[in-house]
């Protein structure tokens, strides 16, 4: 069989498929696509997680930490992960809490609809990534999407507002992350500029300055600092 045949044959087989044949009525066919949806949702829930909360920015600096300090894997992925996992927990926990009031609950006991819920849910999170995100990219989605200039935070949708919160948080993520190269950087050019008039060429200089960059990093409370910086970042 050739592919053009075969192209037709599943075009066919497509057209021919019909879910309300498949459930018995009209009603158990939206039934069944509204299942489907949900399990998508469910699907996507760590890019919701990434995308519309703060985990972004703190994963991304808790790498530069670990770029910084050239430790290669130490810490691992796994506990980088967690960490900032836990504190995107802390962070969004009075968003969550709101979310849990206003929307979850009230849906959970029949008082409001899907759609209400749904609304309810998306305002605190709206509010969150709107005090966090640059005008000037919330202005580039809005101009390529030829929308108008919103009048107030429920004019502006999701599908606009969360690639313009996500190219903020990895602006503000680099430049975090700059300044948290700097020191590391200076302390890798004096172990260069020594190791070079020691007439020592071959000796690696990244060799050297691990242990100095590790022991300023402890002698700092390098960790505590981050972390306090992330959590300010965030107020």
């Amino acid at each position: 069989m050739s592919v053009e045949q075969m192209i037709l044959s599943t075009t066919g087989i497509l057209n021919n498929f019909d879910l309300t044949g498949l459930t018995g009525s009209n009603e158990n066919a939206a039934t069944t696509i509204q299942l489907l949806l949900l399990l998508t949702v469910l699907t996507l829930a760590p890019s919701i997680l990434i995308m519309m909360t703060c985990f972004t920015r703190i994963i991304i600096v808790l790498s530069f930490v670990r770029q910084g300090l050239a430790t290669q894997s130490m810490p691992p992925n796994q506990v980088l992960i967690g960490i900032a996992l836990f504190i995107t927990f802390f962070i969004m926990a009075p968003v969550f809490s709101e979310i849990n009031t206003e929307a979850l609950q009230p849906f959970a006991n029949n008082e409001i609809t899907q759609e209400e819920a749904f609304d309810r849910a998306t305002a605190p999170i709206k509010e969150f990534m709107s005090k966090h995100t640059r005008e000037k990219d919330l202005a580039l989605f809005m101009g390529y999407a030829e929308l108008e200039r919103p009048e107030s935070l429920e004019d502006i949708p999701l599908t606009v507002l969360v690639p313009a919160f996500a190219i903020s948080e990895l602006k503000t993520a680099f430049q975090i992350g700059f300044l948290i190269f700097v020191p590391f950087l200076v302390i890798d050019m004096i172990v260069a500029s020594v190791l070079m008039s020691m007439g020592m060429m071959m000796l690696p200089p990244v060799m050297i300055a691990l242990p100095f960059k590790i022991l300023l990093f402890v002698l700092v409370d390098g960790w505590y600092l981050i972390v306090q910086s992330l959590l300010l970042s965030f107020q």
